[in-house]
């Protein structure tokens, strides 16, 4: 066995080897301007746009455009979501029939298939890609699975591997942590996640060594110093309460979270989420389309169960799908004064109200806790004041919440909107209601996707690893009547089945049989965070990794992917392909080829069930060989890791 200094010099001589030197775009400051003269071609390369009218956090009023914003009931896919997918569904075609073909299906010619359907778009695959919840932990593992699906990944595109299916895909949806790896990629202009890993001199991004509460590190010109950091936090939320608005924790949460996730001076306080829509990359249809997902918690209550509102965000709109509140209304004018669906003629207009990181800090108020262990932290004693205060204000059962309000819903549909009363619209974490992974957008009948890639970090069981509850919660839901509107979804077993068969410690396709379906369900391939070559069930509200904790687990989700490059599977890419293939097979008629005959036997569940409980703690074995080795972080903290030699040789052409 290699001695624990052989093994971290091989490490760090890997991530010299592997890492690419990236110089990320930042804000036009004088200082910036003169940093970028230096940094070369990549500064030219533009980001979600710092379009707040105010040029800070604050919202701010703004005349209306001629067409004042309306809310929208929930009857179709919006004009503006209609009109890109024609543009998006064109660009998915070559991606998706060069994935196919170097899948290499036996005796199957995906490029004479693909061509043969070109022109039928109700024939073509339609994918989505899902990246559950789960703080760091989430964020890392589902970067990972970003990675090895991403065509720009050096070498995922070699043989055993599976880059091009994010340019394949229609939709990419992300909760919570996994909302804070999809609105990173895309408010840094759908950067790659070797990019973000990789950084740029002076940059924070991705930089987790250090926590929110201490503030970015580097002294670069890009960021501030972490003696100024909360007071900066506290100026830009106190600068949203001077404009009228009410801020709650997550407006703390958000703004701490964005200087680790936006690439822009000071987490980019003037970024909105909304501004994705105007990226020329994603007006083209180059690109997926982004969602993050968040629940509602009626007035009054502190309860979240399987039927509470879901509300979407897309770079188009928020809203519901849910026969409770069904409305969507216009992102960019959220902070409007609606009523009963308008913007009364006598009305301002508001922008600026969906900062970007207070949309990722909505879908993960559950971490408004890391915020409020302040007799732990060094904190401030005027922030801790602040908290303080708001949680008199609201309560201590509201400290998980993000206050919307004006509320965009306010007397619209009266009947059944359980906000319709309130002029505050009450959002929490997206995964509070047992639904972790952010499978709603992709269920919505209208967009017709039929495959569905889970990727669930959930820390279920005692020792952080998943069981499959998410899974659970969203089939329960699809049988409730009173809250499914139409969506459907495949039968799941039991968690204990999920641990006792193994089925959340390898990929599980579940609804491969849409004969036996009640409706339209996706296909689901259920990829469960596992150890590969890492521990990689770390503490959910563990808020700092060192960069080898943080690459080494990433690299895991990498693995989880691949099937450690293929090597526990030389079929898996093909069966990607089989399980991408499948409902578009059935819609043709198209005889199944029989190499996906084989890997549905061997990855579809095939309805066992073992209800047995569980003896124990889960405690997952590793994929390969193990070699050990101690990682101490900045704060003197130890993690250890497993890597196998020969994963990690294998692994040297990855990321």
């Amino acid at each position: 066995m290699k001695s624990l200094a052989l093994v971290s010099a091989s490490i760090a001589s890997f991530a010299l080897c592997s890492a690419k030197t990236i110089t990320l775009p930042r804000d036009a400051s004088p200082q910036v301007l003169a940093a970028e003269a230096l940094a070369g071609p990549m500064a030219a390369v533009k980001r979600a746009f710092p379009n707040s009218p105010s040029g800070g956090y604050a919202p701010k009023q703004v005349d209306c455009p001629a067409n004042r914003p309306t809310i929208r009931e929930a009857t179709s896919l919006s004009p503006n979501e209609t009109a890109w997918l024609e543009l998006r569904r064109n660009h998915t075609l070559d991606p998706m029939t060069s994935w196919l073909s170097r899948m290499n299906i036996s005796n199957f010619d995906a490029t004479s298939y693909m061509n043969g359907i070109r022109n039928n778009v109700s024939a073509l695959p339609n994918i989505g890609l899902a990246v559950s919840g789960g703080g760091y932990r989430a964020l890392m593992n589902g970067a990972g699975f970003l990675a090895a699906a991403d065509n720009r990944t050096n070498n995922a595109t070699n043989r055993g591997q599976i880059g091009g299916l994010l340019q394949s895909a229609t939709y990419v949806a992300g909760l919570s942590g996994g909302g804070w790896l999809v609105g990173s990629i895309y408010t840094n202009n759908f950067s790659s996640v070797q990019d973000l890993r990789d950084g740029s001199k002076g940059s924070s991004v991705w930089q987790f060594g250090n926590s929110i509460f201490e503030g970015p590190a580097s002294n670069g010109i890009q960021i501030l110093s972490t003696a100024n950091y909360f007071s900066t936090i506290q100026d830009e939320v106190s600068s949203k309460e001077d404009a009228g608005y009410n801020t709650s924790i997550t407006d703390y949460w958000g703004r701490a979270l964005s200087y680790q996730l936006v690439n822009a001076t000071n987490g980019g306080p003037s970024y909105t989420f909304s501004s994705i829509a105007l990226e020329p990359n994603f007006q083209s249809g180059s690109i997926p389309m982004p969602f993050l997902v968040s629940d509602g918690r009626a007035p009054g209550t502190s309860i979240v169960s399987l039927n509470s509102t879901v509300y979407e965000f897309s770079p188009f709109e928020l809203g519901s799908w849910d026969p409770t509140t069904y409305a969507f209304a216009p992102l960019q004018y959220v902070g409007s004064n609606f009523s009963a669906g308008l913007v009364p003629s006598d009305g301002s207009c508001v922008e600026g109200f969906d900062q970007a990181g207070f949309v990722m800090g909505t879908s993960s108020t559950l971490f408004n806790q890391f915020l409020l262990q302040i007799n732990t932290t060094a904190i401030p004693q005027t922030l801790r004041d602040i908290f303080t205060r708001l949680l008199t204000d609201l309560g201590e059962d509201s400290n998980d919440i993000a206050q919307w309000q004006p509320n965009p819903f306010y007397k619209y549909n009266n009947a059944t909107n359980r906000n319709a009363e309130s002029q505050q619209l009450t959002l929490v974490d997206g995964g509070e209601d047992g639904q972790n992974i952010p499978l709603y957008p992709l269920l919505q009948p209208m967009r017709n996707v039929d495959v569905i890639f889970a990727v669930d970090s959930s820390a279920d069981t005692t020792y952080n690893w998943p069981n499959g509850t998410s899974l659970v919660a969203t089939y329960q839901r699809s049988l409730n009547n009173t809250i499914e509107n139409g969506t459907a979804f495949p039968s799941i077993p039991d968690q204990n089945t999920f641990v006792n068969l193994g089925l959340n410690n390898r990929p599980t396709f579940f609804g491969c049989n849409a004969s036996n379906l009640t409706g339209p369900a996706p296909l689901v391939v259920y990829l469960p965070n596992a150890p590969y070559i890492a521990f990689s069930n770390v503490s959910t509200f563990d808020p700092e990794y060192n960069d080898t904790q943080r690459n080494a687990i990433i690299r895991n989700g990498y693995e989880v992917a691949t099937l450690a490059n293929g090597t526990l599977d030389a079929q898996w890419p093909a069966c990607m392909a089989c399980a991408v293939l499948s409902r578009s097979f059935d819609r043709t008629g198209t005889t199944v080829p029989d190499e996906c005959t084989q890997c549905f036997n061997r990855y579809c569940w095939n309805g066992t069930v073992d209800s047995t409980p569980v003896e124990g703690n889960y405690t997952p074995a590793f994929k390969a060989g193990e070699v050990n080795l101690s990682a101490a972080s900045s704060v003197s903290r130890t993690v250890t890791m497993s890597v196998s030699v020969s994963a990690m040789a294998a692994t040297v052409l990855m990321l």
